[in-house]
């Protein structure tokens, strides 16, 4: 039997989500500076889990949400896939009007800068972060979007 592609995600189905994102990321981020990354600091597959903090582009309030990343060398590297829906996390928005973010690893807050991974960065990073988290291939195939891949290096 042939493998199905992954099917987009509906305009409804992404309300409910973006609902679910914004409640589970609350939680998780909680859980993770109480108990200093022991708790939320793994998702699936022990893929490792950060906090990341941005100032918002319209409100210039701090957000902070729980991310999956791959670290090289003094790098993080984060996809912005939001589950392979239509439209760009607002994380990722805000990074892009305001590359100044902090990454909490465990107790460790770094001041980073931000920057979106040119093509050729991203074609090298992507076959890592797959195989960190696999379900990162079914969401770009679900969407038109070319998820962005963002380089986050030390400030």
């Amino acid at each position: 039997m042939a493998e199905s592609k992954p099917q987009p995600i509906s305009p409804g189905q992404e309300r409910i989500a973006n609902h679910f994102i914004r409640w589970m990321t609350k939680a998780n981020t909680w859980v993770y500076r109480a108990t200093g990354g022991k708790v939320g600091g793994k998702f699936m597959r022990g893929a490792p889990v950060c906090l990341i903090t941005t100032t918002g582009r319209k409100s210039g309030q701090k957000r902070t949400v729980a991310l999956i990343y791959l670290q090289d060398g003094e790098d993080v590297i984060l996809v912005a896939s939001k589950g392979g829906m239509e439209h760009h996390p607002q994380w990722y928005l805000n990074m892009e009007a305001n590359p100044d973010v902090e990454v909490e690893i465990g107790t460790t807050i770094t001041p980073m800068k931000a920057r979106r991974a040119s093509d050729e960065e991203k074609a090298a990073y992507w076959p890592k972060l797959v195989e960190i988290y696999p379900d990162y291939e079914d969401y770009q195939a679900r969407t038109t979007r070319n998820i962005p891949v963002m380089v986050l290096s030390p400030a």
